[in-house]
């Protein structure tokens, strides 16, 4: 069986090289990303394809902020794809509304504490409270998880320290930021290989360019699979 611990970002223009992306990786993933950037390339409609005509598993990763009735709506109305995971902004108030939106579905929320792309100089020029941000991470963290969150996203790097907080038994952490030992880190700035991050806890890892801009995306996506595996137990 393939690993679904690894999820592969379509980062790509629209759903037709999206698709053929995935035709080229063949069994090597069985779980695919569909980002915002995709969503007026055809994104839904893929993610629909890949649902109901491949057998792939769906991460939608919307990051959805608002209003918690306007929250709630777009995700009743998404929760009819027949989706795995959506993403949303990890306020209380965001999930809280997302759970409610969710409900009678089997879709996951996973909740957005502090992006991988962001360091501490980032979150200094947004007027984020200050504080280291592995704290700041697991505060969110905790926080979603009372609200209701099935699971959070946040880097490899606060993946250990997320799993140690009492409301994190039984909840996902899906780690974006992890590159291949050797891979450039691109717009990431907390990182962590493929190894060390199933070694910190994280259930699925997400990755993205190390494998759609490989020559070969199937033997990047098992060297992947291979690399995870490494982890000690």
């Amino acid at each position: 069986m393939t690993d679904d611990r690894l999820i592969v970002a379509l980062d790509l223009p629209d759903a037709l090289r999206a698709l053929s992306l995935v035709e080229r990786i063949g069994d090597a993933c069985s779980f695919y990303k569909i980002g915002l950037g995709m969503l007026t390339g055809g994104g839904l409609a893929l993610a629909n394809e890949l649902k109901q005509e491949h057998g792939k598993r769906i991460f939608l990763d919307m990051k959805l902020f608002d209003i918690g009735a306007t929250v709630e709506a777009a995700v009743r109305g998404l929760a009819g794809f027949d989706l795995d995971f959506l993403t949303v902004h990890g306020d209380p108030h965001v999930v809280e509304a997302a759970r409610r939106g969710a409900e009678g579905s089997n879709m996951k929320i996973l909740a957005v504490t502090i992006l991988t792309s962001l360091d501490r100089a980032d979150l200094d020029a947004a007027m984020i409270r200050p504080g280291a941000i592995g704290d700041l991470v697991c505060e969110r963290a905790g926080r979603a998880f009372a609200a209701g969150a099935d699971g959070v996203i946040a880097s490899p790097q606060e993946a250990a320290l997320i799993r140690a907080l009492p409301l994190a038994q039984d909840r996902l952490i899906v780690t974006p930021g992890v590159r291949p030992a050797g891979s450039a880190q691109g717009d990431q700035k907390r990182t962590a290989t493929p190894a060390d991050a199933i070694a910190a806890g994280a259930d699925h890892i997400v990755v993205g360019r190390p494998v759609w801009q490989a020559p070969d995306p199937r033997a990047a996506a098992r060297q992947i699979l291979d690399e995870m595996r490494s982890a000690p137990d």
